[in-house]
């Protein structure tokens, strides 16, 4: 029976793993955690695996026995357990050393880039699953189909890894997706994120030059061609590595419906839209190509896509109204979404609500990199906690600068979510189209139950 133990069990991705392992029949799981929120909370109690107390206990937890230790990038260099297992010769893994490990006889396809790379990763999913190829996988939201957002098994002969950039643990600063060594690597785009690890764009780029280099030999190289980063890097490949550039489909929106433009008068109505997704699409389609899907199988099987939990989710519908929420929080992910609910509802006023929650967004300098984000929104709100600042050890900012810093005529600054919530309320949502955007929660707002309130309310 292997024993594998997780430090800082509670973390998005690590809680999924966890829970994949413990469901093989000759693995035991524990962890530990100083503090674990929703969901990872519930799914990990749900599961048996939540630590029933909160805290490091390396004498209870760390002993020669374990197969494995799997640390996460929420401890530190000196957390107790960690050094208990160092000082046992235990053989300690970061989240992805051990996917790697675990999946280095497979073929490898991983999505990188700054924005899309989920629902990237979740249409190829969506697509073989229909198709019954039933690869590995580790994805970062929910998709429908799928029950967890990792799998790993012994029979698949396939692996399907979302490649982030951010550091793989406090013992590691390597950026996660150089371990995975794909045989097929796709980039999204590259817009730079993440101002606490990599303080300027240079640096930012140079971690995706990096991702390129270590493709396998012969392997295949799949890149958005407008970004001209992207152009740089694929026009300097390894001579063994192949690349395909892919761009926005052909298409036509029919009735508040994408269609597809596939040829020969060919239409293919979609459950997705906007330009981005359709780019995910497009790099979706070539991936499954080069694992053996013909093109008209993949369409057949993407229609019915909805898109990746959180990912510009539909939350909401009347006959004159409409809902969504999304990730969205970087610059170019907030552009896209807007510009897609613009686009597939050009008589309606659109309604854009986003919250700067993460390290970047709050970062004084980071702020300008915003301009224009929410211009194609006829009426815009940003929200921010300034506790939430002061949490992060970051320099305070005022409304006047993300005022200022976003631009524009149609946006409105808050640092109070009741207030937000009151002007959200005095709002007329007939044919409109409302947009929630943040990682966070709008400091306690249940967002699907809010924006339905609202739009329903008319």
């Amino acid at each position: 029976m292997n024993r594998i133990h997780f430090i800082a069990v509670g973390g998005a991705a690590m809680h999924n793993l966890a829970i994949a392992l413990s469901k093989e029949d000759d693995t035991v799981v524990t962890g530990s955690d100083d503090e674990i929120f929703e969901p990872s909370l519930s799914r990990l109690k749900k599961n048996g695996l939540l630590p029933d107390k909160m805290g490091w206990f390396p004498d209870e937890r760390i002993d020669s026995g374990l197969e494995a230790v799997i640390v996460g990038m929420h401890a530190t260099e000196d957390n107790p357990e960690l050094i208990r297992a160092k000082e046992l010769g235990l053989e300690i893994y970061s989240f992805p050393e051990y996917l790697y490990e675990r999946c280095k006889n497979k073929t490898r396809v991983v999505i990188g880039g700054s924005h899309g790379k989920t629902t990237t990763t979740a249409m190829i999913l969506y697509v073989l699953n229909k198709l019954n190829y039933h690869p590995d996988y580790m994805v970062g939201a929910q998709i429908e189909g799928f029950e967890d957002m990792v799998k790993l098994s012994g029979d698949s002969v396939i692996a399907v890894f979302e490649g982030d950039e951010y550091l793989t643990s406090p013992i590691d600063r390597r950026p996660k997706f150089h371990l995975y060594k794909p045989h097929i690597a796709v980039v999204t785009g590259i817009a730079w994120d993440h101002i606490n690890v990599f303080p300027t764009f240079d640096i930012y780029v140079e971690q995706f030059r990096k991702f390129a280099g270590l493709i396998e030999p012969d392997g295949r190289f799949i890149y958005f061609d407008g970004d001209e980063n992207l152009k740089t890097i694929a026009g300097n490949l390894r001579p063994d590595v192949v690349a395909f550039p892919y761009n926005t489909p052909k298409h036509i929106i029919h009735n508040g419906v994408t269609c597809l433009q596939t040829g020969k008068g060919k239409e293919t109505a979609l459950s997705i839209f906007g330009e981005h997704n359709l780019q995910n699409m497009e790099a979706a389609r070539l991936v499954c190509r080069q694992i053996g899907v013909n093109d008209n199988r993949f369409y057949d099987a993407i229609k019915d896509f909805t898109g990746a939990s959180n990912r510009l989710q539909k939350i909401a519908e009347t006959e004159s109204s409409v809902a969504f929420k999304d990730f969205a929080h970087s610059p170019s992910k907030l552009r896209a979404t807007v510009k897609a609910v613009r686009s597939q509802y050009p008589d309606r006023n659109v309604i854009a609500c986003m919250e700067l929650h993460t390290f970047s967004s709050l970062t004084k300098d980071f702020l300008p990199q915003y301009a224009g984000c929410m211009s194609e929104a006829d009426t815009a709100f940003v929200y921010y906690n300034p506790e939430v600042i002061r949490h992060k050890r970051l320099e305070d900012i005022d409304p006047v600068q993300v005022k200022e810093a976003f631009g524009g005529n149609n946006l409105t600054v808050f640092t109070d979510t009741e207030l937000l919530q009151e002007k959200l309320k005095s709002l007329d949502y007939k044919n409109s189209a409302l947009l929630m955007m943040s990682s966070g929660n709008f400091s306690g707002i249940d967002i699907e139950e809010f924006a339905g309130e609202l739009i329903k309310s008319v």
